[in-house]
């Protein structure tokens, strides 16, 4: 009997390519649109080639009548707001600055997809993402890099665990972007030169704010003071949800010299402003970790990490602290670090593990 494949389809070359993949293996290939974040206006669908739209729909539809195989919406609006978008506003409001996608591969595509693929009978889920998935010699499971380092998405995926790995094909990790559309175009699909998203998919215009802004209402932090190292005031700022560590620009400060935000406090409503050398930092603090390619850790590790999707890595040491949470020496300074954000641990190709971002280790 065939295997049962739920492929996740977003209505882009990458998924639509991984049914065809998927189909040409001998699977059975049931292909899922996600309905996450569906209120778009007509300008919206003809702009945006994000994950999870209305046009996202009709364009897998059509795919999936092409490849010869079974297309269904299936309706996680519910897990989307409580686990992405509300989590996304909170986290804004604490001063921190989320990865909502990690949010939702976690919760939604690898808990309520995964856990409903299962229940109409399927054997695994799969999607479009750039990672393969390895047995290691110690036995357990891991992302390992993609063939190609430029779309490689193991940092936003390092959250799985060992079951969810055992139940997820990536068929498209054994290739390049290129090969992709062209594999695309030979089969004659119309998504073959669709742009790829570059948006979070629910703020298409790129006004994080404004769109907190829309969702929270009232009871948002205000204005407060923009202050240096010291605490000496500078200015005013429009309240810290506008404000992300490393940003330079709309800062409005009369300061003479280019600054840029070192540190967000919510607990004083305080931005505080330093010259490019505090942006940097030896180390960091992450909680909330899940191992990967190992059970856990003993002592202390040397591995290369990721603070945020498009950094290429940097080396360092890893040491499990008393209360669970991981501290990260960098052999080398590395640039805004952001609480919120994901640090993910790399050996050679393959993901240890990672956490969120907590603090700077010297705060």
């Amino acid at each position: 009997m065939k295997k049962k494949v739920v492929t996740g389809m977003s209505g882009g070359v990458d998924s639509s390519v991984a049914a065809w993949l998927l189909k040409e293996q001998g699977y059975e290939v049931i292909g899922v649109t996600m309905q996450i974040w569906q209120d778009e206006d007509a300008d919206t669908v003809q702009e945006n080639g994000g994950c999870c739209g209305l046009s996202a729909v009709e364009d897998a539809r059509r795919v999936a009548e092409q490849l010869g195989i079974a297309h269904y919406v299936m309706n996680f609006k519910e897990e989307f707001k409580r686990h992405v978008t509300d989590y996304f506003a909170a986290e804004y409001r604490k001063g921190r600055t989320p990865n909502p996608c990690i949010a939702c591969n976690r919760y939604v595509k690898w808990e309520a997809l995964l856990r409903r693929s299962l229940e109409i009978g399927a054997d695994y889920i799969a999607t479009g993402h750039y990672a393969r998935i390895e047995r290691l010699s110690n036995g357990r499971l891991a992302l390992r890099g993609a063939v190609t380092a430029a779309k490689d998405q193991t940092y936003a995926l390092y959250s799985l665990t060992q079951e969810q790995l055992s139940r997820t094909l990536f068929p498209v990790g054994a290739y390049t972007k290129e090969q992709i559309r062209e594999l695309a175009a030979g089969l004659g699909l119309a998504v073959a030169d669709k742009p790829d998203s570059q948006e979070i998919c629910f703020v298409p215009d790129g006004d994080y704010a404004g769109f907190i802004e829309r969702e929270a209402g009232a009871g948002l932090p205000g204005p407060g003071n923009f202050v240096d190292q010291s605490g000496r005031v500078l200015g005013r700022h429009k309240g810290i949800i506008h404000y992300t560590i490393g940003q330079r620009r709309g800062l409005e400060l009369p300061m003479g010299e280019r600054v840029y935000v070192t540190q967000i406090r919510p607990e004083t409503n305080e931005v505080v402003i330093g010259g490019n050398e505090d942006v940097f930092c030896r180390e960091l603090i992450c909680d909330d970790v899940n191992y990967m390619a190992v059970e856990d850790i003993g002592a202390p590790l040397d591995v290369r990490a990721k603070i945020r999707y498009n950094h290429s890595g940097e080396e360092c040491r890893i040491e499990k602290l008393s209360d669970g949470k991981i501290a990260c020496r960098f052999v080398r300074p590395v640039r805004a670090v952001t609480p919120g954000q994901a640090v993910v641990f790399y050996q050679g190709e393959y993901v240890l593990g990672g956490g969120t971002i907590l603090r700077r280790g010297n705060e």
